[in-house]
């Protein structure tokens, strides 16, 4: 859809300019008569104009405090977003609001303009806003929201926060490998060559896999690309997605760290939801699109067919063999005590700890592994390159 950039003047007299979407220029003109403006022009622009970088959780937690915070304190909608426009240091985020003022004071709704960008705000955002709107309590859910983006925000922290570490350390390992396959070991080949003895089989394996780095580098990283290349591919689809899913499921400790993670985040998002005014089916539907493995989610849609079907949500969980007993249990007493988003947000501040600790049992478990690995891949190519040394001493006396 083509930009236009419109000069209009309010019925205070103040002079407005800014940048919209439009069919045409007759259509902005007609929002803008219908906002009782005076257009001064419209021009269209040459080309839409795209803004670097993007959006950070932390930008948008920051907007929708604020937001909630001049809701709660009586400004006006259109007043509101229009001063969170300008004070906004995020360029992105700031075009986006006023993309957002200009199509609420056509009037649209608020979660209508919002659903407009969906790189800013998510279907989960759109639909709480919705229901704010709806209920006359927009302030409330928008600091439901800040708070649950910023929980939420934490935890995927946490977990890839735990990756970090083993990931620095095996690319500084194979770094080291590789400088001493290289450039290493060959001055042991050629001092080898030179003397013309017999070598012991791990210094021939070892200088085997030296010449073939230096001679087939090439293959090696072309036969990584398409390895990473394929496996993207694989995960692309539906079946590829839900058979990588399992796998990582049933890794040990990492698996676990998954499934808590995966179960607090459902829990947190359906809770929040549900706590919102959104309805259960439209709930389960948002948070199955949220959960992060097609595991969950296949889980949750079954959910939500049962409940569509006049059952219950915790007998299909259940059968899924992926949520513990204790969630399925408390799930249960909610839905039968009519408590249900009070029960999910207790079960997801638990699981928040239960994260903490399963990916400090992760760390604890990979510092050893690590240490174990890395002595005896770069001690092994070390004793293998002496072996001959220690031969040639014995021969000697």
């Amino acid at each position: 859809m083509p930009a236009f950039t419109y000069t209009a003047r309010t019925a205070a007299g103040e002079l407005r300019t800014a940048t919209v979407e439009a069919a045409t220029a007759q259509d902005v003109v007609a929002q803008l008569r219908r906002q009782r403006m005076t257009v001064v022009k419209v021009d269209e622009n040459a080309k839409p104009k795209k803004m670097k970088g993007g959006i950070k959780m932390r930008d948008i937690v920051i907007f929708t405090r604020q937001f909630s915070t001049m809701i709660n304190a009586g400004l006006p909608l259109v007043q509101a977003l229009d001063i969170l426009a300008k004070q906004t240091e995020n360029k992105v985020l700031a075009a986006t609001t006023r993309d957002i003022v200009f199509d609420v004071e056509s009037g649209h709704t608020v979660a209508d303009a919002l659903a407009k960008h969906p790189k800013a705000f998510s279907e989960l955002y759109v639909n709480m806003v919705a229901a704010g709107e709806a209920g006359g309590i927009l302030d409330t859910i928008l600091m439901r929201l800040a708070t649950f983006m910023e929980k939420n925000d934490a935890l995927v922290r946490k977990v890839k926060g735990a990756m970090i570490y083993p990931a620095v350390i095996m690319s500084v390992a194979a770094i080291a490998i590789c400088v001493l396959l290289i450039f290493v070991i060959p001055v042991f080949e050629s001092m080898f060559a030179g003397v013309g003895m017999a070598l012991p089989m791990p210094t021939r394996v070892v200088i085997a896999a030296s010449d073939f780095l230096r001679g087939f580098w090439w293959a090696l990283g072309a036969g990584i690309a398409g390895g990473v290349f394929l496996l993207k591919r694989y995960y692309a689809t539906s079946g590829g997605k839900l058979t990588i899913d399992k796998m990582l499921l049933r890794f040990p400790v990492l698996g676990d760290v998954l499934r808590k993670s995966a179960v607090s985040r459902f829990t947190r998002t359906l809770g929040t939801l549900i706590s919102s005014g959104v309805s259960i089916l439209d709930g389960l539907e948002i948070t199955a699109k949220t959960a992060g493995n097609r595991v969950i989610q296949d889980a949750i849609m079954q959910s939500r067919a049962s409940i569509a079907g006049g059952d219950t949500i915790a007998a299909p969980l259940q059968k899924s063999a992926v949520f513990p007993p204790m969630v399925i249990s408390m799930i249960a007493v909610g839905e039968q005590t009519g408590g249900l988003d009070e029960m999910l947000s207790k079960i997801a501040d638990f699981y928040d700890e239960e994260v903490d600790a399963a990916v400090s049992g992760l760390l604890s478990l990979l510092e050893p592994v690590m240490i174990v690995f890395l002595g005896v891949i770069v001690g092994g190519m070390v004793v293998a390159m002496y072996l001959p040394i220690f031969d040639m001493i014995n021969a000697v006396q």
